[in-house]
């Protein structure tokens, strides 16, 4: 009988290259992501008023819904950005 042999599992380190890339490309376009998430939370409460939806909710109130519903979509791209730029750039190597 054959021995199975396990395929060579070589020790990996952080390629912190890599890292600091991705991580300083993520501040970035976070700053981005997220400061339009709130300029257009806010310029959607103007354009689109809250008596249009909601008869008894604030300007205010509104405003922020707005932003928190752009804040979680800026949280998905971010995400997403973070998972396609670990492919492109590994934040890992074999020893």
């Amino acid at each position: 009988m054959s021995a199975k042999t396990s395929p060579t599992t070589g020790r990996r380190e952080i390629a912190w290259p890599s890292v600091i890339t991705v991580l300083s490309a993520a501040v970035l376009i976070s700053a981005e992501v997220f400061g339009a998430a709130f300029a257009g939370g806010w310029a959607l409460a103007i354009i689109l008023p809250p008596e249009d939806f909601f008869l008894s909710m604030s300007q205010d109130t509104w405003a922020h819904i707005l932003q928190a519903i752009l804040f979680a979509i800026g949280v998905f791209v971010m995400i997403t950005f973070i998972r396609a730029a670990q492919r492109v750039e590994p934040f890992t190597r074999r020893a």
